[in-house]
């Protein structure tokens, strides 16, 4: 009997301190740190007008959905890029509802890259991230969209390679991750050079 008390009172004092450092000291350190970062933590903010002159905006940190040929698209999200319910697909690759998917991902990127060979398909243009969040893909992935936007908007091949090139975020102190392309960026910086290009025809 004794000793159960004695362990009742550890547990119970464990419990204590747990609440206290992980619903208290923990939190208030994180919330600190993050007064440091973009936007006090809250994420980045754009705000940005589409084609047709309305307003938007959009968090820099959380995928966005692009489906038009316009616009390079993002990575595909298992979550609908739903911040409140971020999630991964949650199936193996053995899964046949989840192969049944990725088939269906890669036959509708075909079909607006009649040029793109499958076999030349970055794998994170059909599947979704374990966040179903990323707002980035890869330099890669951004190049092979090149051909359908340029057609679409009639921009050469060039000037979009370039403008790919430009957006390219380099690894964190140069080694850790890999390069990479936030696409809600890119696509802001492609209308507003299809802007200045019309300007400049005009003049």
């Amino acid at each position: 009997m004794e000793f159960m008390k004695t362990n009742i009172i550890q547990a119970t004092l464990l419990t204590l301190c747990c609440i206290v450092f992980f619903c208290g000291v923990y939190t208030a350190v994180v919330w600190g740190i993050a007064q440091f970062s973009s936007n006090n933590g809250k994420g980045e903010i754009i705000n940005y007008r589409i084609s047709n002159g309305t307003l938007k905006y959009g968090f820099v940190n959380v995928g966005q959905s692009f489906t038009a040929n316009k616009y390079f698209w993002s990575r595909p999200s298992a979550a609908n890029y739903n911040a409140a319910g971020s999630t991964g697909s949650n199936k193996g690759p053995s899964n046949p509802d989840y192969l049944k998917q990725v088939k269906a991902t890669i036959d509708t990127f075909l079909v607006h890259n009649p040029s793109v060979k499958k076999s030349d398909i970055p794998v994170e243009m059909v599947t979704a991230s374990g966040s179903g969040l990323d707002p980035h893909i890869s330099p890669k992935a951004a190049m092979i969209q090149v051909a359908r936007i340029a057609k679409v908007r009639n921009i050469s091949e060039e000037d979009l390679k370039l403008l790919v090139n430009n957006h390219i975020e380099k690894p964190l102190l140069g080694m850790f991750g890999p390069e990479r392309i936030n696409v809600l960026k890119l696509n802001i910086a492609l209308d507003e050079m299809k802007s200045t290009l019309i300007c400049s025809k005009k003049n």
